[in-house]
């Protein structure tokens, strides 16, 4: 893994889905963008593809776009 900063990203609650995060986090315009990017392999889920835009994620889970990688902070964690 690089040095690269990794930006935390708080949510209200216990989890959120990755197509919502992706938006949350700026990483795409929309869920359409979301979608494709998820799609065509192009998102990491803790260092590794997912391609599930439902995907649960929790607190200290990472996420991956365009080697921008941002961390879930949950607020009761």
């Amino acid at each position: 893994m690089s040095n690269q900063e990794i930006e935390d990203i708080p949510i209200r609650d216990d989890m959120i889905r990755l197509g919502q995060l992706l938006k949350l986090a700026n990483l795409v315009e929309d869920g359409v963008e979301a979608t494709e990017l998820i799609k065509n392999g192009l998102v990491k889920v803790n260092g590794e593809i997912d391609d599930r835009r439902g995907r649960q994620l929790h607190h200290g889970d990472t996420v991956t776009v365009n080697n921008r990688t941002v961390r879930i902070s949950a607020a009761g964690a």
